[in-house]
């Protein structure tokens, strides 16, 4: 399993981006799993269900499955936010993670960022972002710059930079 990240601020088009990628990679015949990250409360199940029940009732954990899908819901009530590392044991094996966000965390990164966006950008003081994809130049950003609507070439970019899931561990333990 091979690790990458996509970094930007909020409405820099991360989400827009990674829903073109991930049926370009689909293509290409690599499975791919994401990781997204919330500032925020969210749910995912509707009030008044069953689940949603368990859960309002106490349930540390809460497995809704049916013939389609399952999803397990894991309340963490007073327990802090997991961290990547953490998250990413989590996931069965596939070809390829892609994490939305996280931005402040040490694995490899491709920057989106969008001019109109008028936030500056984050790669002049992050190292672990290997590449931009942006709708602007940046001469002299010492990593290479895509345009945003560039599916294929941010693509291969993206499974060029990806790290192997041991080097990424590794690096969010300071051993790297």
């Amino acid at each position: 399993m091979r690790v990458i990240g996509l970094a930007g601020w909020s409405g820099a088009g991360k989400t827009t981006l990674l829903t073109g990628l991930i049926p370009e990679f689909e293509r290409r015949g690599i499975r791919v799993s994401t990781i997204k990250h919330a500032h925020h409360a969210f749910d995912l199940d509707t009030s008044g269900k069953d689940s949603w029940a368990h859960r309002q009732a106490g349930a540390a954990e809460v497995l809704i499955s049916s013939a389609k899908r399952w999803a397990l819901l894991h309340e963490l009530r007073d327990e802090p936010e997991p961290a990547l590392p953490e998250l990413l044991s989590r996931l069965s094996p596939v070809d390829l993670v892609i994490v939305e966000g996280f931005k402040r965390d040490p694995h490899a990164k491709l920057e989106v960022y969008r001019a109109a966006n008028g936030k500056p950008p984050l790669h002049p003081g992050d190292a672990s972002i290997v590449a931009i994809a942006s709708d602007t130049a940046f001469p002299g950003a010492g990593r290479p710059v895509i345009g945003l609507d560039e599916l294929p070439a941010i693509a291969d970019c993206l499974l060029a930079e990806a790290q192997p899931l041991d080097q990424v561990l590794a690096r969010a333990r300071g051993e790297v």
